[in-house]
This record gives C-alpha cells, structure tokens and sequence, in this order.
C-alpha cells in the first residue's frame, strides 16, 4: 500500500469514480476513448496531486480509482476531470456538438463515488495497540 504526502498531511485517499455522458449515449468509441484517456493524461500535468491508479473507458461510462488529496473535494475533483475532458472533446469530435446541442455538456450531472480504504480491522488493531506503539513496545504494519 503506498502512502502519499503533502506539506502537513499523509494520506491514502482512494477513489472509485464512475461517471456516464447525458443519456447515456455510447459514443466513446475506441478512437474517442483514446482521446479521453490522452485528455485525462493533460489534467494530469496540471493537477499532478490527483493520481489515476486505474481507469477503463466504456462505451457510455468511465470508471476511475483515483487517489484524490485532502485539501481536494471530490467533487472539485470530478469537476476538473469532467470540464476538461468535455471541452476537448467537442473540439475534437464535431458530432458530439450535434449530439448534445443543447450546450450543457456532454457529462451527467451526477457521477458514483465510493471510498475505498484500509481494511477496518487493521484500522481497529491499530488504534487499540497505539500507546503500545507509541512506546515501541508493539510494532505494527498498516
């Protein structure tokens, strides 16, 4: 299990993501898919603290494990994946300005999201051997 660190944090924050285009329209082909994976790449550079762990691009949804940071929200984090994704794409795929030409974008609103964690029984051992610990009388791997 690898653990992350920020100035006055450590953390390992993961995420499933899973988010679908309006209507569930099944237009992420695997010419399209491959640009949403590339684009995913880009936010990547500008957002290095979110890291992909794994992702699958569907036809009519995309499923992330993502490690978010704590000074992020997730949903400022789903926010960036899906604005920056949704621009290029129109720009890149002009079909797309047809299939969705209403303007509000080619993302449902909402997304999925579950944590996913440390086994709870590892955290309990862990807190109930922690003034042993501390002491160095325990030696415990998390």
């Amino acid at each position: 299990m690898k653990y992350f660190r920020q100035a006055h944090a450590i953390y390992h924050n993961q995420y499933h993501l899973v988010w679908i285009p309006r209507f569930r329209r099944k237009f992420l082909i695997p010419a399209v898919a491959k640009y949403v994976a590339s684009k995913l790449d880009e936010v990547r550079k500008h957002y290095p603290d979110i890291i992909y762990i794994e992702r699958n691009i569907q036809p009519d949804h995309i499923h992330m494990l993502v490690v978010i940071p704590p000074r992020m929200s997730v949903s400022s984090a789903v926010n960036i994946l899906k604005t920056n994704t949704s621009s290029g794409l129109k720009r890149k795929f002009p079909f797309l300005k047809k299939l969705y030409a209403d303007e509000k974008g080619i993302w449902s609103v909402g997304y999925f999201v579950s944590t996913v964690g440390i086994n709870e029984a590892i955290i309990r051992r862990y807190i109930r051997m922690q003034e042993k610990e501390d002491s160095g009388q325990a030696k415990l791997e998390i």
